[in-house]
């Protein structure tokens, strides 16, 4: 009996992507990777830096005029301060189309604020930064593998003093792509076997698929670094295959090939 609790050790982010599997998302249509996008801070002289976001939007296409995905956020005033020493918060997760990643737009309100010496004082945020501030990301998404993207946001320098205790705010902000799991992919033959798919580490299964009932294709995404063991379980008239072990890395989509399913 295969066992459907996720391993404790998988972590959020994870469980998000595997959910989808579980649903029995059709991976050889499904050519998605997952993104999540988090904030974090260099320290500052400041006792607190509160940023007001209210939007993200991604471009990943080669369209810079109109190839925008909005992103759904956590809209809201974040202190920066308690985002140091590798601290970070989640802004919000995407699925989005493999590939490339070239730029990103972060929408600002105008409730931005420092503290320091106990006393509170506005920052100024131009108009332009409110429409949007775009910044470089440049990433290659593959799909069935879990990404963050940190936004990481240099607080010292983003704050410019103008005189008369005021202060504008222009953001610093440096973008980072990590890879937070791999994922595995390959075709059985026959096609008509039309196999459920399981990624399974000891007792765990933490991705399921199903091969496509036209190409034979599968995807199993959002799989920590180790070693499985990948079973599929055909439909009537096949039998039970076991592939064992299949070692998935960092940031790569391990390639099985062609795996035959005897009657």
């Amino acid at each position: 009996m295969i066992n459907y609790l996720f391993s404790k050790k998988a972590g959020l982010a994870l469980i998000f992507v595997a959910a989808c599997g579980l649903l029995a998302c059709n991976s050889d249509e499904q050519k998605t990777a997952f993104l999540e996008i988090r904030l974090t801070d260099a320290p500052g002289d400041y006792q607190e830096v509160n940023i007001d976001i209210q939007g993200i939007e991604v471009n990943a296409s080669d369209d810079e005029q109109n190839g925008w995905k909005s992103i759904e956020i956590e809209k809201g005033v974040y202190d920066l301060l308690k985002l140091t020493g590798g601290i970070d918060t989640l802004l919000g997760r995407a699925e989005l189309p493999s590939g490339k990643i070239s730029q990103l737009r972060l929408k600002l309100g105008t409730n931005n604020s420092i503290k320091r010496n106990d006393a509170v004082r506005d920052l100024a945020t131009p108009s332009g930064q409110q429409s949007g501030l775009k910044l470089n990301v440049k990433a290659d998404l593959a799909a069935g593998v879990v990404y963050k993207l940190l936004l990481d946001f240099d607080a010292a320098r983003s704050i410019v003093a103008t005189g008369s205790d005021k202060f504008n705010l222009k953001p610093v902000i440096r973008t980072i792509v990590e890879a937070q799991s791999g994922a595995i992919k390959g075709m059985v033959t026959p096609i008509a076997s039309t196999p459920a798919v399981y990624a399974i580490a000891g007792q765990d299964t933490l991705a399921t698929a199903f091969a496509n009932s036209t190409t034979g294709k599968y995807l199993l995404r959002g799989l920590p670094p180790g070693d499985y063991k990948v079973t599929f379980e055909p439909g009537e008239g096949f039998s039970q295959k076991i592939v064992e072990p299949v070692t998935v890395s960092l940031g790569v989509v391990t390639d099985m090939g062609s795996i035959t399913i005897h009657p």
